[in-house]
């Protein structure tokens, strides 16, 4: 089991405590890593929770990404070091070129804030791999611009390279192939717009967040 998932918090996020107590449920220690820090020493992942970072001004993510510790999170990432940002954290990944593509306005233009089914595309991955292909599981979104698109060739990239992680099983937002989560080459950093950490209790409607969770830790 890793040592620490270290949970990053810019102003405005909202989601570090959810994180949190889905990391204590299977046992795991968690450090909060403030935006201004920049040691990443004591920790061995990262997780970029969800919110409203630095009040998605300009647009989500656009400057949580100059935030001190990205330059240091970019680094760790480059290492190996397992990272996932969960919807503000997939959109700050984004705008940091840690993952392809970029997440545009929900097609509707409608902030959306709904249970969603699943469809596990792949296992391979620092955050999908005690879950199994093709099984169904049931998230959360609570976002506006979940909405993923890319360039044609970087979808193609995707699909060769088994990087599309979740598919939407009836698309909320419009995203592209009905993509929710992906990760990088080296399949260690992984953003998704569903919420896992908003689904480890029954009396949330779901436990399928724990295999995520268990997949990281």
């Amino acid at each position: 089991m890793s040592k620490t998932v270290g949970i990053v918090v810019f102003p405005g996020t909202n989601c570090e405590y959810d994180v949190a107590e889905s990391i204590e449920t299977l046992g795991g220690n968690y450090k909060f890593i403030f935006h201004l820090e920049t040691n990443l020493n004591s920790v061995d992942s990262l997780v970029i929770a969800g919110g409203f970072a630095h009040g998605d001004y300009l647009r989500p993510g656009a400057i949580a990404r100059f935030s001190p510790v990205m330059e240091s999170l970019i680094k760790f990432a480059n290492e190996g070091g397992p990272v996932v940002g969960i919807c503000n954290g997939f959109q700050v990944l984004t705008e940091a070129g840690l993952l392809p593509g970029a997440l545009q306005k929900n097609a509707n233009l409608t902030f959306l804030c709904q249970p969603v089914v699943l469809k596990v595309e792949t296992t391979n991955s620092s955050f999908t791999n005690k879950l199994t292909v093709n099984s169904k599981v049931k998230l959360f979104i609570n976002h506006f611009s979940g909405n993923y698109t890319c360039e044609q060739e970087v979808l193609t990239d995707l699909k060769e390279n088994d990087q599309i992680l979740l598919t939407y099983v009836d698309n909320p937002n419009g995203s592209t192939e009905n993509i929710a989560a992906i990760c990088n080459t080296k399949r260690n950093v992984v953003g998704l717009m569903p919420h896992p950490e908003r689904a480890i209790s029954e009396l949330l409607g779901s436990t399928d967040g724990l295999y995520f969770f268990k997949s990281l830790i």
